[in-house]
């Protein structure tokens, strides 16, 4: 399942998010944390899951990737659909990528059944998520550019255009920049630079797409 139609931009979370959501005894402790692998969402769940060694039952579900294609979802022990699932709805209603949410149930001696259980997940992972934030990111790509000292003007009226990120900079007898243009305008960005100095100057696109705070 692909989140986005948009090739350049994503949302995930700004910062994690407690919430603490009781029902008929039972508390069920939400916290939702931004990470960018399956990796790091495995070891946030352990370190939950150590920390709150006493509980019931840990179950969670995470999406990660710029498209949000990777997700995971666990009942951990709970009746099938009634934890992971309601959680993770509760992220793709939000349009969420590289997050994870993870609701510590403690069982409080009510059974809720499958009902109760789907709205008390669900309402946790909620008011975890509102307290996380919510933030689009951009993906941006790195664009290696070189000009002249004459050239300066046109290409940085492009470098502005695009608002393109200066990640690196050298100065010499000429100038060689870095920057990190929005995925879906590289081509463009590049006709426009290579058109702006007539043809002078270098470009060259370099290595993987990378996640940038902007927006």
């Amino acid at each position: 399942m692909t989140l986005h139609t948009m090739t350049d931009v994503y949302y995930t979370l700004d910062a994690s998010g407690r919430a603490v959501h009781t029902v008929d005894g039972s508390r069920f402790l939400a916290e939702a944390v931004a990470v960018v692998t399956q990796t790091a969402a495995e070891e946030a769940i352990s370190a939950v899951r150590t920390r709150e060694h006493k509980a019931t039952h840990h179950c969670w579900a995470y999406r990660v990737g710029v498209a949000g294609d990777t997700f995971r979802y666990n009942d951990d022990g709970e009746p099938s659909g009634t934890a992971g699932p309601p959680i993770l709805r509760r992220m793709n209603a939000q349009d969420l990528t590289n997050a994870l949410v993870v609701v510590t149930r403690y069982f409080g001696g009510t059974e809720l059944g499958a009902g109760g259980l789907t709205r008390a997940y669900g309402t946790a992972a909620a008011a975890a998520l509102e307290r996380a934030d919510r933030v689009e990111r951009v993906v941006r790509t790195p664009v290696r550019v070189r000009y002249e000292y004459d050239d300066t003007a046109p290409a940085e009226q492009v470098l502005r255009h695009f608002d393109a990120d200066v990640q690196d900079s050298e100065y010499t007898n000429v100038t060689t920049l870095t920057v990190g243009v929005r995925k879906s305008q590289v081509d463009t960005f590049a006709k426009a630079f290579r058109d702006a100095l007539s043809g002078r100057g270098e470009l060259s696109r370099m290595g993987q797409d990378e996640a940038d705070v902007g927006g």
